[in-house]
Parts: C-alpha cells; structure tokens; sequence
C-alpha cells in the first residue's frame, strides 16, 4: 500500500525539474567563474563546509528526488570515474580530470531544460540521438581550435593552471597554490615511453595539513614528510645526514599464536629458557637488519621494548606503525624497496637516495621528514594557514590545481577558457544544423543553444548586462572566426583569451561536454520511477512486543492490489 509509482510524460517533467531547479544546477550555477559565490553546506556529521567546488557541494548535498540523486551522483561518479581510452593502461578511473565539475552540472542543466520544449512531441530516444550527433560535432570543433604547447615551459603551465584555480578561493593568493601543483606534478611525473609522461597523483603525492603559519609557508618537500616520531625519543637520533634507510612490512616482535596458546611448563628453568628463545628470535632478527649498518628502520607493524633496545644501542632510529601508502611514497622518494621478511634484506634493497632524516615538532606533533632526495618519485605537500576550514578549501583547490597540471602533462592541448569554446561551439552547430534533415533538426539546434549557458552564467555572475553581452559575443562568434573571443570573468568585458592567458586544458572540456551530455541523455531515458516506502509501525503500540522484521517471504505474499 505504500508502493508510489509515476510514469509516462509526467516523470520526463518531474525528472527535468528535479535535475535543473531542485537538484544541482541552480544550487551550483553562481559558484562558476571567477567572481563565484561560496556555499556553506552543513554535512553529515554536522560539520559547516564552506567550499565553491562544484564536486564538494554535490557530495554534501542530501537530495529527496531519485532523478536529482541521479544527477548529482551521475557527476561524482561518471565525472570522477570516467575512463578515457587515452594512455590510459591500468590507472584507475577515478584520476581522470577532477576539474569542471561545475561546468558540467551547468550544461546538463541546460541540455535538460532545452529538451523540455518538445519533450511530448519527439521521442527521447530522438533527441539522444541528436544530442549525441552534437556531442560528436563539438569534439571535432574542440579538436580543430586546440593549441598544442610546450608541457616543460614553466610559464604557460603557470598561466595555465592559474586561469583554471583563478575561480577558486585560493585565486586571491596568486601564484601560490600554482607553483605548489606545477612543482608536485613535475616531481612525481615518470616517463612510460613515446615521450609521454603519467602523474599519479592520488598515490605519490601527500597533501599534509599542518594549521598555524601561514599560507604563505606552504611549500612542495623533495621528499616525504610522516606524522611520526622515533620510537624511543631520548636514545634515538632525530637527525641523519645521508641516511641508509630500510623500509619494512613485518613485525619486529616475537610471533603471538594465532589463537589463544597454553604452554605447559613442567620446570622453573623452562620459563626461563622460553622468555630467552623468545629474547633471541628477536636478537636474531635485529642482527640480520643491523649486519646492513642503517640509520633509519621503518616498519609498519610493531616493533618490541627489545628489539628498540637493540636499535638504539647500535646508533638507529626506528619508526613503527606507518601505514601502507606513507611507506610507498618513502620507497619512492629515497629508493629503497620494501621487504617483507628480515631475513630476506639485500644491500639493494637500501635506500640511500635521502639527503636528510630530521624530526621536527609543530605545534603540538612531531613531523618526520625524509627530504633533499636525489630524484624523488613522490613528494608531500605541506599546506599551513590559519584554521581547519581554509586549509581543507586550499587542499580541494590544489588537487583540481594538480589534475589541471596533470592533464596538461598528459595531453598537451589548450582550449580558450572565459566561455569562448562554447560560443565557437554553438556557433559551429547552429551553421551546421541547417543541413541535418528530418525531426532530428530540432534537438539538435536546442544543444547548440545550450552550449550557450557557460558564457551566460560568467556574465551573470559578474553581473554585467546578460542580454547586451551576449548579443556582442554572438555577433562577433557568428561566423566561425574569432574562436578566441570570450569573457574576462573578472571584469565582464570581452577580450582575447590569448592575450589574457584565460585557457582551459582540452581534456577538462572534452571531458566536460562528454559527461554533460551523457548524464542528460541518461535522465532523458527515464519513463518510470516505482518509489516503495515501508510501512512504519502503529503508534501506541504495546511496547514489549517486538516490532515485526518483514522477510523476502512476507513481501511475497503481500497482495499490492486488491483481489
């Protein structure tokens, strides 16, 4: 009896309605641009965040709609885990480009509310096809007006990923969280043959939070830093130069039985001669490590009284518990290899790439740092600033800084920014819809007006005349020249994106039109939504009985209609 269901033409509305107003693309539309209004969003946990990413706002909102979760769940996860058939071999979807999220969730809106028109006279299955004729149409524009560059000229990768952070909050500490990017992505970046080059981002570099300072004293380590201390502060060394580091994944404890393990002890000697096996198990370990003369030993798992004991008399600094991915990123950065088993340690597997092993105290925490490698693959970025809050919009702002930068590396093409793409776009289609035939005519005009909503939304919020502005950019886009020809988001006022060093990487904005016109066509799809709420159980009832638990048989046998 609680079963909803609604189909037909009056879902294609509803779902139309939900994606556009009580979705996702109103609630993002002003945080486009660089004149962009922040959203505070209150969180699951009752935490405030306060944040102008598109993908930030669309992960706290809590949305009521099916066809609105699917539109913000669509983005985080078809925009985040989409898979490109570039070089792409084995990395993982969810690295794709990370930046234009709120373009995405703009366009989709407007790719929506454009087929609204004649949602009851074409057949969705129609305007899908139109919308991807179109979609393939904009790629081949987009590949036309790319500008291939120079991924190792420092200054256009500034002017770059400047243009592409300048929207974000951080766009006010100028060239700060650019340099940080540039200098991450360069570090870790590894060739993999045909002179192309891979960034893994998520695994090789550390964004370490450390609040007091300023922002200002940010910087990229060569190297890594852990939040970590020696084991035995007063008789280990807090600082190496050179360090011979060995990196571990066992415990330098005596084995514990898998279960509980009764020893039956007939004598009092054998008490004794237990704890010394176990005593010498241990020595035994520690001399196969110390038999390679390091100064650091890190190990993920414990590390006992004993064997510290050990360490320290020989002059070593240990570091317990490390988790898995802080002790890749030291094997990265110094050189060393991981080893599972004491006894199965080489010279080779030595680490001796760190200029410097030195444990610093900030604030309250001690810091390790493994820093002044000679060719480190992986870094830690350390962000300071004043609170929790700005260090966590500075930390979302660089990583769409760092997948800028990545994507640059990986595809060196530029497109203009400031909505001139889209404007060259809608130009190009609108010339070439006159020459499709049939109903299909008709959508496809529609997607080429609704490219049309980037440069709108720029204008708006910077909150120049919408109507006299766009008649001057249409004018001037109307014959397929002056590609570069766009908004400066700043001023309102229409310029050459060349001459402001306004671009955008052409993965970001082919990934961007992809997605947006994927989403729109999967929602225009929808001719059903069954909603099932379960009953929810009779006030006033007795309360010891138990509240009855419904089995798969129950819902089985429940009769939905009445016989």
């Amino acid at each position: 009896d609680s079963l909803k269901r609604e189909s037909g033409a009056k879902v294609r509305y509803a779902v139309i309605q939900a994606a556009k107003c009580q979705a996702v693309a109103d609630v993002v539309r002003t945080t486009l641009g660089p004149r962009s209004m922040l959203k505070m969003l209150l969180d699951a946990q009752g935490g405030i965040v306060v944040t102008n990413d598109g993908n930030a706002i669309l992960r706290e909102l809590d949305l009521a709609h099916p066809a609105a979760k699917v539109f913000a769940v669509s983005f985080v996860v078809l925009f985040l885990q989409r898979k490109q058939s570039m070089i792409e071999l084995s990395r993982t979807q969810d690295q794709e480009v990370g930046d234009g999220t709120t373009s995405v969730i703009i366009l989709a809106g407007e790719m929506l509310h454009v087929a609204d028109a004649f949602i009851d006279k074409i057949h969705p299955t129609v305007i899908c096809r139109a919308y991807t004729k179109a979609l393939e149409d904009a790629i081949a524009v987009l590949d036309k007006i790319a500008m291939p560059i120079d991924a190792q000229d420092r200054g256009i990768m500034l002017g770059l990923v400047k243009s592409c952070i300048g929207t974000k909050f951080t766009g006010q500490f100028g060239d700060l969280i650019a340099d940080l990017a540039i200098d991450a992505t360069a570090t870790v970046g590894v060739e993999i043959g045909q002179g192309l080059r891979d960034v893994d981002i998520k695994n090789y570099i550390k964004v370490e939070k450390v609040p007091g300072g300023q922002l200002e004293d940010s910087r990229v380590l060569k190297g890594v830093m852990i939040n970590k201390d020696v084991v035995a502060p007063g008789k280990m060394r807090r600082k190496i130069v050179n360090p011979r580091i060995i990196l571990l994944d066992c415990p330098l404890e005596y084995k514990k039985g898998e279960n509980q393990t009764n020893a039956e002890l007939l004598k009092e000697e054998d008490w004794n001669l237990l704890l010394k096996m176990e005593e010498e198990y241990i020595e035994e370990m520690c001399m196969q490590i110390l038999k390679f003369k390091p100064d650091v030993v890190i190990t993920e798992k414990g590390l006992s009284d004993l064997a510290c004991h050990y360490l320290s008399k020989h002059g070593v600094s240990a570091i317990r518990r490390l988790r898995k991915t802080d002790n890749n990123r030291i094997a990265k950065a110094c050189g060393a290899v991981i080893v599972n088993r004491p006894d199965e340690l080489q010279e080779s597997d030595v680490g001796t790439g760190a200029g410097l092993f030195e444990v610093k105290k900030i604030g309250d925490e001690y810091f390790a740092y493994i820093v002044d490698c000679k060719d480190p693959k992986a870094c830690t970025v350390l962000l300071r600033g004043a609170s929790k809050d700005l260090l966590n919009e500075v930390e979302r702002n660089l990583q769409d800084a760092m997948s800028v930068a990545r994507n640059i590396i990986k595809n060196p093409k530029l497109v203009p920014g400031g909505g001139a793409t889209e404007l060259t776009v809608s130009a190009a289609l609108k010339q070439k819809s006159s020459s499709i035939e049939g109903i299909e005519k008709w959508p496809y005009e529609a997607a080429a007006i609704a490219f049309e909503a980037i440069p709108r939304t720029l204008a708006q919020n910077c909150g120049v005349n919408v109507i006299r502005t766009m008649t001057a950019l249409q004018g001037k886009h109307a014959n397929g020249e002056n590609a570069w020809i766009g908004i400066d988001g700043n001023t309102g006022s229409i310029t050459d994106m060349k001459e402001r060093k306004i671009w955008d990487a052409y993965n970001v904005k082919a990934q961007a039109f992809k997605t947006a016109i994927e989403a729109a066509c999967m929602l225009l799809r929808i001719d059903d939504i069954v909603s099932g709420i379960k009953k929810k159980q009779a006030p006033g009832g007795s309360g010891s009985s138990k509240p009855k638990i419904e089995t798969e048989a129950d819902a089985d046998n429940e009769q939905i209609l009445p016989d």
